[in-house]
């Protein structure tokens, strides 16, 4: 921990020998106001340094200040429904609850989910292709749902070719007080493997060229985002900013709006793989991110 800090918790030379005292001998309640001030994944590395630590890691009033302030809404999603499910989420710690809340929590037939971005607690969401109303989805002429593990909901949409290119979506959910983002993620090509390597075709590639495609996203509170940008990332996955929104009101469900669309019918367009939508913190980007021209506007 470097000598600044071993000097304050052991003292120095002779007098700390005849002590005997250590870090372990740390009161508890002083080791957990250490921990306040650190993230989710010190407060575990810091655990295993000793027992006054350990102990004041699983402390509840530590983990409730990690949690989001709607975390007890948020908890009533996991699975266990009926009285005995609710007995057993208000039994579970709030260590227990962290951890619970920061793997993926599934909802609305499974189509979506959120988790807790395990740093800082913050909700992030996904929604699955599937979860989306696309133009032509059910006509095999023009798309397919592709199977692939590089999807957390195993499978993504495929669109060979159409001339009228338009996917919305809607979300109705009671976000933590903040500012977020959301993105569309997208691949242009059709990606398989082939002798255990990573192989992507861009035979169906074509169209995005012509016109930019537009992202809308507006809220139930009146807030609304415009952007649009061509699409000439072939090859990876790239999360296209839609725009941001501002969570206010503690406690109050969101309804949100959002679609992508290039619906100019003088050409066609495919080759384009969506896989989902994704909700994260704003400044929170796990992935390549590309934003367009943005204009945005809040009441």
């Amino acid at each position: 921990m470097g000598a600044g800090v071993s000097s304050l918790f052991f003292g120095t030379g002779a007098a700390a020998t005849a002590a005997g005292t250590g870090m372990g001998d740390l009161p508890e309640l002083c080791a957990a106001e250490v921990l306040l001030r650190l993230d989710a994944p010190e407060i575990c590395a810091l655990a295993r340094l000793n027992r006054a630590f350990r102990g004041a890691a699983g402390a509840d009033f530590v983990w409730e200040a990690k949690l989001p302030e709607n975390y007890r809404h948020l908890i009533g999603y996991v699975e266990g429904g009926g009285e005995e499910g609710r007995r057993r989420r208000r039994r579970a710690g709030k260590k227990e609850i962290y951890a619970r809340l920061s793997r993926p929590v599934t909802f609305d037939d499974g189509t979506k989910e959120f988790w807790l971005e395990k740093s800082k607690g913050r909700v992030c969401m996904a929604l699955s292709s599937k979860a989306l109303v696309i133009t032509g989805i059910d006509d095999r002429r023009y798309w397919t749902h592709m199977p692939t593990t590089e999807s957390r909901f195993q499978s993504v949409a495929y669109l060979q070719q159409i001339w009228w290119f338009e996917v919305v979506g809607e979300l109705d959910f009671s976000f933590p007080v903040g500012t977020y983002s959301l993105y569309f993620r997208i691949h242009l090509g059709k990606f398989s493997k082939r002798f255990g390597r990573r192989v992507c075709s861009s035979e169906h590639i074509h169209g995005w060229d012509k016109k930019p495609v537009r992202f809308q996203l507006s809220t139930s509170d009146g807030q609304n985002a415009l952007s649009q940008c061509y699409l000439d990332e072939p090859g990876s996955w790239v999360l296209y900013h839609a725009g941001d929104f501002v969570a206010s009101k503690p406690g109050e469900a969101l309804k949100l709006k959002f679609s992508m669309a290039q619906i100019d019918c003088t050409h066609t367009k495919g080759g384009l793989c969506i896989d989902s939508v994704l909700v994260y913190p704003k400044g929170f980007r796990p992935e390549k991110v590309v934003t367009g021209r943005v204009s945005e506007m809040r009441s």
